[in-house]
């Protein structure tokens, strides 16, 4: 498979918004321990909320579960 012009600039321009919210968050991320593990105390509701619905769904718990239904079979996944 070869990427286009048009693949390569879509990887490049995701690269850059992801610098740019990196370098953007990291203005207030050092300033002291509070800000960096809650974020000053300043996050909105629903922020908390995305962020506690996209935790669990990380490549590790997704292999982790997979292991799980290979081993034990599709009921096993609930244990």
């Amino acid at each position: 498979m070869q990427l286009t012009t048009l693949d390569w600039s879509i990887v490049f321009a995701f690269f850059l918004l992801i610098l740019g919210i990196g370098l953007w968050a990291s203005r207030s991320a050092g300033k002291s321990y509070q800000e960096f593990f809650l974020s000053g105390r300043h996050m909105p509701w629903w922020l908390l909320g995305v962020s506690r619905v996209a935790t669990p769904s990380s490549s590790a718990t997704t292999h982790l579960v997979t292991a799980i239904v290979r081993k034990t079979g599709v009921p096993g996944h609930r244990l």
